[in-house]
């Protein structure tokens, strides 16, 4: 527990101490083995863009704050004896700067060689001039590169917002074409629908008219048939057909009674007088039946002929 408290006391004196180098426009943090930038300690340094002279010389630094260009104010800058090799990009906003001191440093050659050796004020303002065109030049290179990048990045953009509105378009069109299809799909189906209707109504038509072709041939047959004069019945012929009926049924009686045990009843007696005085007397009328016997044969000439032409 009192470790803890004092290694909590121990911060809180490092801040307050740490603090107590800022005075006025002019931060005095040398000799404070310091390892990098008091960020942790001092988050508002790079804040601090009134101050005018800063001094971090002889510490561990290796490297500054990415946000350093924020003191904009800064006109002395002491980083004599650390362990830099490489300056942030933001060194080149320090465009108030006047004197650099980056002696007994690690430093890469093309910022070593910008630098220089620092020995005097002049030098340490030329230091100041030639490191900040250097800086100034990665800073462009950097803004070239971050350029390039974001063109890059935009055409990108560019050529993918093409190809989106080309997909889009293709769906665009493949959607018109299905519905297009569809449509046509649609219009074949009623064209077909319509088609197979006209067909059934026309089917339909012709069996009607056939059907009433055909009752009109059957109903002008039946008139026809139906007018045909019929054969005239001869009141001749169908007294011919009484008498040779009456005729023949007398002979049927008459040969019954005469030419069968019949003749011995009493029913026939009177048949078989009657028909002897008959035969009697037709042999003395053998003339009138020769002529009855012509014109019942005239007649039935007549009728035969009748009916034939009545059959034709």
């Amino acid at each position: 527990m009192s470790k803890s408290s004092s290694s909590s006391s121990s911060s809180s004196s490092k801040v307050l101490h740490l603090k107590d180098k800022v005075s006025g426009n002019e931060a005095d943090l040398a000799l404070c083995n310091l390892t990098e930038v008091p960020v942790r300690e001092l988050p508002e340094f790079c804040s601090l863009i009134h101050l005018v002279k800063v001094d971090l010389s002889k510490n561990q630094l290796t490297c500054l704050p990415d946000d350093l260009g924020n003191l904009v104010n800064l006109q002395h800058l002491d980083l004599y004896n650390n362990k830099l090799t490489v300056l942030p990009v933001s060194f080149s906003q320090l465009r108030s700067l006047k004197w650099l001191d980056l002696k007994d440093n690690p430093l890469e050659p093309d910022l070593a060689k910008a630098a220089g050796d620092c020995l005097d004020e002049k030098q340490c303002k030329q230091c100041a001039t030639k490191v900040l065109h250097h800086m100034r030049a990665i800073q462009d290179d950097v803004d070239r590169a971050r350029e390039k990048r974001l063109l890059k990045e935009k055409e990108l953009g560019r050529k993918k917002e093409v190809k989106q509105r080309e997909r889009e378009a293709r769906e665009k069109e493949a959607r018109k074409r299905e519905k297009a299809e569809e449509k046509e799909k649609r219009r074949k189906e009623y064209n077909a629908q319509r088609a197979a209707l006209a067909a059934k109504e026309q089917q339909k038509k012709k069996n009607e008219e056939k059907k009433k072709k055909n009752g009109q041939a059957a109903a002008d047959k039946k008139v026809v048939v139906e007018s045909a004069p019929k054969p005239r019945r001869s009141l001749v012929g169908l007294l011919f057909k009484l008498l040779l009926l009456l005729l023949l049924g007398l002979a049927g009686v008459a040969a019954s009674c005469r030419l069968t045990e019949l003749q011995r009843e009493a029913v026939c007696v009177p048949i078989n007088a009657a028909l002897d005085d008959g035969l009697s007397w037709a042999r003395e009328q053998e003339g009138v039946v020769r002529q009855l016997v012509q014109n019942l044969s005239t007649a039935a000439k007549e009728f035969l002929e009748s009916t034939q032409t009545s059959k034709n």
